[in-house]
Parts: C-alpha cells; structure tokens; sequence
C-alpha cells in the first residue's frame, strides 16, 4: 500500500509539473540546430523556486496548445543547472524569454508576466 502510495504521489508531481511546463528541456545541440536549420522558437529560462517562472509557464502553456504557434518550438532552460547553456544565451536571471525567428533572436525580456505583453513577444516567432 506504501508503495502505491508513493507512486500516486509522484505521478501527481510529475503531472502537475508538466501541466505547467513551458517547453521541453533544450539542450546546446537544440539551440545550434535552432540557428542552423533557421526555426523559430521561444526559449523561457526557468527556475522552479521562481513564482514569476511559474506565472510565465502557465501562460506560455496556453500559447503553446493554440494552432497559430504549430511551427514554434517552446524550449525551456533550466536556470540551476544549465550554466553554460546561460552563458552562450547571455541570460542573467531567470524568467528571461527570448524570441527567435527563422534562426535568429528577434526578442527577449525578462520578468514579463501578464499575457498581453507575453503574446506580443511570442507572437515575433510566427
């Protein structure tokens, strides 16, 4: 019974995490392939101890299911863990979102949590 219990538990994590994620993991391969291939995308810099994170993903996430967005691909960078991948970014604090289009940047902000202003920025990507 212990064991199911833990198992509920953790899948209820692992659900509620992914109900709100806004994006897959992106790696430096992505990234290269991003510029080289010429894609657009919204990459968000994510902290899981960020409630302005926290407010992004769950509006990115809605943006993410909405058909104009099918050849944007929504990447997320993991702010604790992928320094190097910051640095290449010239990300410097969490809740950044930057745009690119056709293989470029074309924009980035940080702290942005209102939809209005979210929308303005990812709709750069279409």
């Amino acid at each position: 019974m212990k064991t199911l219990m833990k198992l509920i538990a953790a899948s209820t994590v692992l659900l509620s995490t992914a109900a709100f994620s806004a994006g897959q993991p992106i790696s430096a391969a992505d990234l290269a392939d991003i510029e080289k291939q010429g894609k657009s995308a919204v990459i968000s810099t994510h902290a899981d101890w960020c409630s302005t994170c926290k407010t992004q993903d769950k509006v990115l996430a809605v943006f993410m299911k909405d058909p104009e967005y099918k050849n944007v691909v929504f990447y997320q960078v993991d702010y604790d863990n992928q320094k190097d991948l910051l640095k290449t970014l010239k990300v410097r604090t969490q809740s950044t979102i930057i745009v690119y289009k056709s293989g470029k940047e074309v924009a980035r902000a940080t702290g942005d949590t209102k939809e209005a202003a979210l929308s303005k920025l990812t709709r750069q990507a279409l």
